[in-house]
Formats: structure tokens, C-alpha cells, sequence
């Protein structure tokens, strides 16, 4: 259990479609205590996070083309651009899953390319939305984001109609051969679950429910130390 330092690998965040700016506030104040290193809010209170957690090691993470993913690239490129021009230093972009499984693997790729050209600098990673793809679909997508140039490849929005899956994680481990990380991402809401996930190749976790899975971890670390 002591291998990982959880604060580190989770990435704390609302985004609920009702999530207040007392929330968000909150969130960065949560962030503050339990030292996790990444928060993601909406992209409407940037400017408030990152206020709030000035001064601290804490980047700031922002949704772009969420949660659908269809927007065109220059609406994907120009929320990129003004999140990182307001003090964003990751962002999460949604794959267009229509044109994937439309076959249009050309369009795909250089949606995510513009993306990560327009921000260098930043942390990239990509919503590739598994529940709704096929195996197949799901290694061509992360092929494509590696092409991209992305750094991350991610499971899901947790607006789909399911979340991250073991298997899934697996196979998009296998499938960026070390070219690319993962991040498992929906519905994970307790220490066995994001256990699982970082056992099965998860390199971060997305959650909104970063503290009661930081309940359940400290007794594990502390009984194992």
C-alpha cells in the first residue's frame, strides 16, 4: 500500500454541472490540506482557482470540450488557449468520439494535435470516453493521441454511461506502450476501486471523491508502515 504517495497521483475535482463557487473554493482549500497536487474545475472559475492556490505547488486544471467532445477544434483550441492564458497548467480535452467512430482517424488526430500545439508548456491529456467505444476503437484512439503528441490518455468525463474499468485500464496501458500514461477517471469513489486502477497501470485518478478515498488509504498506509 505505501508504494504510492495517493495525494500526488489523484486529481481533485468538480465538475458538477451545479458545483458552486463556494465548491470550487472549497475544492482549493481541500487541495491546500490534503496536498493533492492537481484540481480541476470549471472552466468559468479558473480565475478563482487559480487565486486560490497561489503561492503552492497546486496546478490548476481545466476541461476542454467537455463533456460531449464534439466542438470544433478551433472552439477545443481557443478554450485551451484561454484557460492556459489565465494561469491553467493542465488540461483534459475530450476526444471527438463521433468522428472516431466515424472512421475519421485523420480529423481525430489533428484535433488533438492543435490542441497541444496552441499550449506547450502544459499538461495534456485526452477523454477518449471507453464505455462508448469498441476494443479496437479504444487502441486506436490512444495510437492517435500518442501521435498527438499528448502526454496522457484518459477513460472517461464520468458523464458517459459508465466510468473507468479495470480492463480498460489495461488496455490502454498496453496499447501506448510507455509512450503515453493513464489516467483512470469515473465513478471512482473508494480506496479498493482506485487501488485496482493504480494496479492495473493507472499513473493518476480522477475523483470527486478524493477524500473518503483519503479516509480509507491512511489506515491502510499507516498499518503497513
Amino acid at each position: 500500500m505505501s508504494e504510492w504517495n495517493l495525494p500526488d497521483l489523484i486529481d481533485h475535482t468538480v465538475l458538477r454541472p451545479d458545483a458552486t463557487k463556494i465548491d470550487v473554493l472549497r475544492l482549493c482549500k481541500e487541495a491546500k490540506e490534503y496536498r493533492f497536487t492537481v484540481i480541476f474545475v470549471p472552466p468559468c472559475y479558473v480565475d478563482e482557482a487559480v487565486a486560490a492556490v497561489a503561492g503552492t505547488a497546486i496546478r490548476v486544471g481545466i476541461p476542454i470540450g467537455f463533456p460531449l467532445g464534439c466542438h470544433t477544434t478551433k472552439t477545443k483550441v481557443a478554450e485551451a488557449v484561454e484557460a492556459v492564458a489565465r494561469g491553467a497548467h493542465v488540461l483534459d480535452m475530450v476526444m471527438n468520439v463521433s468522428r472516431l467512430k466515424s472512421g475519421d482517424r485523420e480529423y481525430v488526430r489533428k484535433d488533438i494535435t492543435e490542441v497541444v500545439n496552441a499550449t506547450p508548456g502544459v499538461e495534456h491529456k485526452v477523454i477518449l470516453e471507453t464505455c462508448y467505444l469498441t476494443p479496437q476503437e479504444k487502441r486506436t484512439a490512444c495510437q492517435l493521441v500518442v501521435e498527438a503528441g499528448a502526454d496522457y490518455v484518459k477513460t472517461s468525463t464520468g458523464f458517459g454511461a459508465a466510468g473507468a474499468t479495470v480492463d480498460d485500464v489495461r488496455l490502454m496501458k498496453e496499447a501506448v506502450v510507455g509512450r503515453a500514461k493513464v489516467k483512470a477517471s469515473g465513478g471512482i469513489r473508494d480506496w479498493k476501486t482506485t487501488l485496482a486502477m493504480l494496479e492495473a497501470g493507472a499513473d493518476r485518478i480522477g475523483t470527486s471523491a478524493s477524500l473518503a478515498i483519503m479516509a480509507e488509504w491512511h489506515p491502510q498506509r499507516q498499518s503497513t508502515s
